[in-house]
């Protein structure tokens, strides 16, 4: 197999280059981290400890890369997650398994010697998992809060005593091969988020409503088109998303599967807003707060629909929930894209020294706006 190393390169190489989509970028870490842990040594104790530092140190490295590719980051969480969850079921087995022979009289019911005693300390650290607040890992997989899944006890003072018990206790388990299952159906997760959000279009699409968007967005799409095959009739206005134009790419598919479609300026949409019944886009990222990253453009859409009192849905599969804030220093909202987008350089040329700086005129073309959380009504993701 390749090594980790020449796989994290490719990946970086990748990411400096952009992904297209943030679920490709989410699909593609998946993998990558996938990867990482199939090839690493895992030792008889420790096991999660060695996994956790494995995929942390290459997670550190893909994050630096690109900040503002943020499913990247939300990606190596969820693995991290998934680690320390199945680390923490092993835990839990043990726990269970003193508390059989707590309730055994007879000692050839059970090898004892599987089962060594665990410390009180330990005991403890496993009963402080009712106790702790539920993340948002565990409100979107729809946990109770006694289920609520504590950080891997393996990295605690306890964690060589507690690793050796859940070595002999659960001898025939094999960690890592639960770990990369469970990768494996968060990548199938990704994969169908598009389907899932999808499925609930004929909830909040109704008949003869009028829909508008702006730029292009595979969800928004896939979400539009279902409404559609549920025999829904609707029309959508289409803002054409400048400089990219990428929702005259939107307009042209929507018509192409039937869908009664009207382009815009995107300087007209405050014109057009008081005829909408429901504004509905794609996102980049979701905050902790309920603040939306999105392509340039969309604060001005919301703050239009609020306005006129339409409501504001975004679409976002849970790859995209994001637990940092926007004031957080890791999250950079000041990409700019290429000044070429706006201005031909050969026309323009004699007003810019691109060298120096010091010419008279200046491009600033940034690729994404800041949708505060009031300005939005409903979130529509795939749990």
């Amino acid at each position: 197999m390749p090594d980790v190393q020449a796989l994290v390169n490719d990946f970086v190489n990748l990411l400096k280059k952009r992904i297209e989509g943030s679920q490709a970028t989410a699909k593609q870490t998946a993998v990558l981290l996938r990867s990482v842990i199939s090839q690493q040594r895992v030792p008889h104790t420790n096991q999660a400890t060695v996994l956790i530092n494995a995929v942390r140190a290459v997670g550190e490295q893909i994050i630096d890369v690109n900040p503002i590719e943020l499913a990247v980051g939300n990606i190596v969480r969820r693995v991290l997650h998934i680690i320390r969850e199945e680390d923490l079921s092993l835990v839990t087995d043990a726990v269970a398994g003193l508390g059989m022979f707590a309730g055994s009289d007879d000692e050839d019911d059970v090898e004892r010697d599987d089962y060594p005693a665990l410390s009180a300390a330990s005991v403890a650290a496993a009963a402080r998992s009712t106790s702790r607040p539920p993340s948002l890992q565990t409100l979107l997989e729809d946990v109770t809060d006694s289920a609520v899944v504590p950080p891997t006890p393996s990295s605690g003072g306890d964690s060589e005593g507690i690793s050796r018990t859940l070595e002999k206790g659960s001898s025939g388990r094999k960690f890592k091969h639960d770990v990369i299952e469970a990768v494996n159906e968060l990548i199938q997760d990704i994969t169908s988020c598009h389907e899932q959000i999808a499925e609930q279009a004929v909830e909040h699409i109704h008949q003869n409503e009028v829909i508008l968007t702006l730029g292009s967005s595979k969800t928004v799409l896939e979400f539009l088109c279902a409404a559609k095959e549920k025999k829904r009739s609707f029309k959508v206005v289409v803002a054409e998303g400048a400089p990219r134009y990428q929702g005259q790419v939107l307009a042209k598919e929507l018509a192409a599967r039937g869908i009664q479609t009207t382009v815009i300026a995107d300087s007209a949409t405050f014109a057009m807003i008081s005829q909408v019944n429901m504004v509905i886009v794609g996102a980049h990222a979701v905050m902790a707060n309920g603040g939306v990253i999105a392509p340039i453009g969309l604060h001005m859409v919301a703050l239009a629909a609020q306005r006129h009192a339409v409501p504001f849905v975004v679409l976002a599969g849970s790859h995209k929930l994001c637990p940092l804030y926007p004031h957080n220093p890791q999250v950079l909202l000041t990409e700019l894209r290429s000044p070429s987008e706006l201005l031909d350089f050969g026309e323009f040329s004699d007003l810019m020294d691109s060298a120096t700086g010091s010419g008279s005129l200046h491009v600033v073309n940034p690729a994404f706006d800041y949708v505060p959380p009031n300005l939005v009504s409903l979130f529509i993701t795939d749990t």
